[in-house]
């Protein structure tokens, strides 16, 4: 959740863990995920936690990951899913990655900003248009700047970026169809000071709150609102506290699979290179799962109850040009990462 820019409920016990099924996507995890055909222990036995609902394609593409790793090392590695949270929180969990708690960690960009930085470029309001130029940046120079800025704090960077999706605003108190609409507005965000400042920027009154928390936060009126991509939105069943969904994409996200360092480089080459293949390879699987199901799931959430509002985007990009978000963000990121986001999204500030 996680743009959260990103992530699993556990409050609400086993309804929010049950496995949900999205068109031809497939999102329920294959039984090859229960069922070992190798009898014999292996090797290495590591940990990959994320903070998505088991039915999210990030962990169904994980899982296939996981056992193509362990048929291609004919046993030896072996690495064991733990979605939901069910290890910790999000941030529970960056302090795990780097103390080896944990193997792998799938993380939103929005989150790991808070350790590092320079991750949180990519949430920078309004910046991307489209898939197209998303892609683009991270595939590109700017996404080697941000690789290279997480391998600084001790951790690995271990594939291409994965696909958090376009962030679009929900409320159960009313349709959000202007930047005034905003105003006052108490809205949940992640643990992530460049979304804190985005809608401080637009006037209203973002409240940070772990993704683990946030159905009950919304079921309980602690905050009216939340944004989060539409797979999000569906796998954790925020339709049901919410009322209205507000087209704005304000924000992209990127997932990143974050590795120990300690823990890889135990791993002999062959099996280095293999982890690496598979990651990279569920990356772009779980790109597209997640560009099908942002197309296809507003019918789905329509027929649960959901009111869809496309919004003006070049209003809410000019409400924020009128304050100082951009110049403040340039400053923080400072001139390399602002000049590398600009080279892919335009001219921002």
């Amino acid at each position: 959740m996680s743009m959260d820019d990103k992530k699993c409920l556990t409050t609400s016990g086993a309804t929010r863990r049950k496995l949900l099924t999205y068109g031809a996507v497939g999102i329920a995890l294959p039984m090859s995920a229960l069922v070992s055909k190798y009898a014999h222990a292996a090797e290495f036995n590591y940990k990959f936690a994320t903070g998505q609902d088991p039915t999210h394609p990030v962990n169904k593409r994980a899982q296939e990951a996981i056992d193509r790793i362990r048929e291609g090392s004919n046993g030896r590695m072996s690495i064991k899913l733990f979605p939901a949270n069910q290890l910790g929180s999000d941030t529970d969990l960056l302090a795990q990655i780097r103390n080896g708690g944990v193997e792998f960690f799938n993380i939103a960009a929005s989150i790991l900003a808070t350790l590092v930085p320079a991750a949180g470029i990519v949430n920078t309001g309004f910046a991307f248009s489209n898939y197209d130029e998303v892609w683009k940046a991270m595939d590109g120079d700017l996404g080697k700047y941000i690789y290279a800025q997480v391998e600084k704090v001790g951790v690995l960077n271990m594939s291409r970026s994965w696909n958090n999706g376009f962030r679009q605003i929900t409320s159960s108190t009313k349709p959000i169809r202007t930047p005034e609409d905003l105003r006052g507005m108490k809205l949940r965000v992640p643990a992530a000071p460049i979304l804190t400042s985005l809608f401080q920027s637009l006037g209203a009154g973002p409240t940070p709150i772990n993704f683990n928390e946030v159905y009950s936060s919304l079921q309980t009126k602690l905050v009216e609102g939340q944004e989060n991509p539409l797979p999000i939105i569906a796998t954790a069943r925020l339709y049901e506290v919410q009322k209205y969904c507000s087209m704005t994409s304000h924000v992209w996200d990127a997932y990143l699979v974050l590795g120990n360092r300690r823990a890889f480089q135990k791993l002999p080459a062959d099996l280095q290179t293999l982890v690496m293949k598979e990651f990279d390879r569920a990356a772009v699987e779980e790109r597209a799962d997640i560009a099908r199901l942002s197309d296809t799931l507003r019918q789905d959430l329509t027929s649960k109850g959901l009111q869809f509002i496309d919004v003006d985007k070049n209003a809410f990009r000019s409400a924020l040009r009128k304050t100082s978000f951009y110049n403040d963000w340039k400053v923080k990121f400072g001139d390399q990462g602002w000049n590398l986001l600009q080279k892919y999204a335009g001219e921002l500030a």
